[in-house]
Order: C-alpha cells, then structure tokens, then sequence
C-alpha cells in the first residue's frame, strides 16, 4: 500500500510514458524547425552562388561558403564534379567505382535549311591535275561537300535619294513638279528607316542599350549620333505603335480567355531626382495570339481593373491579389501548376532527401506529360477533356489526397509546408483548369513574355521617364507579338511605320501583327 505522496508503479509508468511522448513530440518539431533552418541555409548558398550550385551537396556549398570570394566559374567546375562524400560517409575504394558509361555524342548538327547557301569551290593544286601514272590530265569527277555557318557583316552607307523634277519648256508659266518623297519613319531625319528600325530591334530584341548603339556606330561609320537622338527615334517609334498596341488590346477583349503576369522595371521620375521608381510592365495574352503590354507605375488592383474593364471571361493568373476582384460579374479565375511546381522543386533544392516533395513534383510532371500528348494528338475541346481525365486524373487526385494528409504534419514555414499551403489554397482554380479543355495548365506563356524584358532591364537599365512607359509599353506588345505569331519583326516593323501617322483609326485596326500576317498569307 502506498504512502500518501508516493505514486504506484502503475502510475509512475503512465508518467514516465507522457514524458516520453511529450520529449518525443518536442523533438520531432525540433527536428523539423533544424530542417526548415537547413533549407534557409542552403537556399541563401543556392541564391548567392547561382543556379549552377542547385547541383552541389551541401557540404560542397558549404566549402564554397568559407572561401573569401567564389566566381562563378569556379562554382561551375565544381558542379561538374562527383558530389563530396557527406560527414562520415565512407569512400568506396576505386576497384569498387563502376565505370562510367560513355556519353553518346550528339552527331554533327545540321544547318538550317532556310538559310541561303553560297557554293565556294576549292579547287585541286595543279600536281592533282595530272595522273602521276600515266601523265594524262585529271578530270573532275564530283566533289566532297561541306557546310559551316558564315555571316557578312552589317555594312554602312549613305542612301543618295534623288528626285526627278520635271517642267514644260513650251509653257510660259515654267511650272515644276518633283516626285513625292516616299513616307519615312522620322521625316527629314539623319537616318533611314532600316537604321531607326535597327535601333529599335538592338535595344528591345537584342537587349543592347543605346550607349552601346551609340559607341558602334561611331566606330563604325565614323558618325556621332547621341543616344538622345537614338532614344528620339525609338520614343517616336512607341508613339507611333501606340494606337496599334490599343487595337491588339480591343481584340484580345473580344476574346474569352487571357493570361496575364507582371514584372518590374525601374522608372526616373521628378519626384525623385538621382534615382529610380520601381514601375511594372503588366502582360495580357492568349496562347497562340497576340500579347498587350501595360506600363504602371504600381503593382495594385486598379491596374488589371482599369485594363480588363467589365470583361469577363477566363483569367489565368498566378496567385497573386491584384488579379482577384476584378473584371465583370461572370470573370473565372484559372490557376497555375507550374507556380505549384515550383514550389515543390524549391523544396527539393534546399532538401534534396524531401521525398514527399520530389514525389509531388513527378505527379505535376505526369501531367504536363498528358498535356504534351493531347497536343500531340491534335485534341481540343470534349476530346482533350476526355484525354486529360483518362491520362491525368489519377495524379490530380493523388496530389489532393497527400497535400490534405501532409499538411498538418508539415512545418509551415518550411518550404514543403509553404508548396502545400500554396496548393491547397489554389487547388479550386489548379482543378478548374485541368478539367477545361480552353485553358492551358500553366500561365508559363505569359511568363516566358516577360523574361525577354526582365533580361533586358539588366541592360538598358530603366525606363527613361513616366511618359516614356506607355510607349515602351506599345514597343513591348508588338516585338513580343511578332515572336509568339512568328513574324519577322523588322519586316513587320518597315512595312507598318512608316507613314502609320497619317492612318485612319479603321486603317490601324488592319495593322495589329495578327490581322498584318493573316493578309500576308
């Protein structure tokens, strides 16, 4: 019998067995919480070392880490290694090292067959024109082939336009008439249509900003042409472009169905002298269409809302707030798998042993798997649905199913915990889009629109004021169109300019790229 104050064995055991499990439960969240400390770690290595350390173990980051300065090369080098051995793995002995396979090599690429060929022929010496046996001359009987890929270089020079004038002898009052200057991009400029054009091309193509057109331009035609006039030529371009980009919009709001994305780029305003406004370019489109380019100077709500106005259709979008509550009543929001996917393959980067996470990744990469073979097939509409649900639905409701399971098992903040949290949050709109045959399963397009600018910021640097912006807004919409609908650009951009001030509002509407290239064909 027990003494008052003293416990029985029974209960000091059912004591002993809550210790145990409260220590228990405490350590499997210390566990996580290391976890979630790890990945931040790894995460930041990843970000200051650059995309090629994703392939680095972490004890090659963190050797990388304790070096003074690391370049970039040097992170590369060590990302074609073999990963270190981590802290007290042991090395297999060499005889134990299975050979590697040799890679297969690629084969000899072949040179595009669009491209014009020029035929160079080599001739034999004059000692293999003789038969060295008998003494009589050689004769050609065909030829080795070869082809390499070769350039001629831009070539400048000065256009001597001259125009005929013509007056009666006979006549007493000697009248004189000229032929009519052809209509030019910048009248009575310095240049011609192909160099405005050009310029427009290296800046917003080719990401070369006007400094630079300006110091090869110098050096090769010996010419002195400032970057202000250079940007006089390609603001004047925007101004033209203008109500072009407003026709592609009034069309893509005809349509049913945009994806929309945004990115920053910075902007010199008054208010703030000697530095920069971080403005937007906001990016409207449809697959297969043309994309309309928005300049704002905020990143808020009124921006998708003063564009899309009262259309209402299908908005594929990130998850990003602006998008919501906007639009007329009957607008359907359609989410993102690879938004989804990416933060699941953040999750793998910074734990590479995160099974849950690499499992979740190949479900999203079976159904762009499906995706790929529906558009394979040539499927639209009731047939690609039936596609998708045939090939895909199995995935879509095992990745519900584990998400709900984990998540209460999960660390929110960790970055498994955040790929969950964005999953479920979303997984309305992920499932409507799967199951609509119109919508793409990922808004990839409309963000493959922005990386040319988001390049090309880190190169011409800004935007050269606020009214600048909706200029390079009108640029933007047509070189981006013209790539999606495959239209040369520079040919687009000479036939339409040059007198696209004196048009007609009905004329413009025919000159948006799409309508230009559908009375090409």
């Amino acid at each position: 019998m027990s003494t008052p104050g003293t416990r029985t064995p029974e209960e000091q055991l059912k004591r002993k067995d809550a210790q145990i499990s409260k220590l228990e439960h405490q350590l499997y969240w210390a566990q996580l919480k290391i976890q979630k400390l790890e990945e931040t770690l790894r995460q930041e290595r990843i970000a200051r070392f650059g995309a090629r350390s994703e392939k680095l173990s972490d004890l090659q980051l963190a050797l990388l880490d304790e070096e003074p300065s690391v370049t970039a090369d040097e992170v590369s080098a060590e990302a074609e290694r073999a990963a270190l051995p981590e802290t007290g793995a042991t090395v297999p002995a060499a005889a134990d090292k299975p050979e590697a396979a040799p890679k297969k090599h690629p084969g000899r690429q072949r040179l595009p067959a669009h491209l014009p060929r020029k035929e160079e022929t080599i001739a034999c010496p004059a000692e293999a024109c003789t038969c060295k046996h008998c003494g009589q001359q050689t004769t050609v009987i065909g030829y080795d082939e070869s082809e390499q890929l070769d350039v001629e270089p831009a070539k400048y020079f000065v256009r001597v336009i001259k125009r005929e004038k013509r007056a009666c002898r006979d006549c007493e009052k000697r009248s004189v008439t000229a032929a009519p200057l052809p209509a030019r991009i910048v009248e009575k400029g310095l240049a011609s249509d192909r160099v405005v054009v050009d310029t427009v091309i290296q800046k917003y193509c080719d990401h070369l900003p006007l400094y630079r057109q300006e110091s090869i331009l110098r050096r090769e035609t010996g010419l002195a042409i400032s970057r202000t006039t250079l940007d006089g030529w390609v603001m004047h371009v925007g101004d033209l472009l203008t109500p072009v980009r407003d026709a592609m919009r009034k069309d893509l709001l005809a349509g049913s169905y945009i994806q929309a994305d945004e990115t920053t780029v910075l902007v010199r305003t008054k208010q703030k002298p000697g530095s920069h406004h971080e403005g937007y370019l906001w990016q409207f489109g449809k697959p297969g269409g043309e994309a309309v380019f928005e300049f704002a100077l905020g990143r808020g709500r009124e921006v998708a809302a003063r564009f899309l106005g009262q259309w209402q259709g299908k908005l594929q979008t990130d998850a990003y707030v602006a998008y919501d509550k906007i639009g007329g009543p009957n607008l359907v929001h359609y989410g993102c798998f690879a938004h989804a996917r990416r933060y699941f393959v953040d999750a793998v980067k910074v734990h590479k042993d995160d099974a849950e996470a690499a499992k979740m990744v190949v479900r999203m990469d079976a159904l762009f798997t499906v995706e790929r073979g529906a558009v394979e097939l040539g499927l639209t509409g009731d047939e690609k649905a039936a596609f998708r649900r045939e090939h895909g639905q199995s995935w879509l409701d095992e990745m519900r199913e584990t998400a709900l399971w984990l998540g209460p098992r999960t660390l929110p903040k960790s970055k498994l915990g955040e790929a969950l949290h964005y999953l479920l949050k979303q997984w309305d709109r992920l499932e409507r889009c799967f199951h609509d045959p119109e919508v793409e399963l990922s808004n990839n397009l409309a963000e493959n629109s922005m990386r040319p600018w988001a390049l090309g910021r880190k190169n011409w640097l800004q935007v050269g004021s606020v009214s600048a912006g909706p200029k390079v807004a009108a640029i933007a919409s047509v070189v981006e169109s013209c790539r999606r609908l495959k239209i040369p650009v520079r040919e687009y951009l000479l036939a339409v300019l040059p007198g696209l001030d004196r048009r007609t509002r009905s004329q413009v509407v025919d000159l948006t790229p799409s309508r230009w290239a559908a009375a090409r064909r």
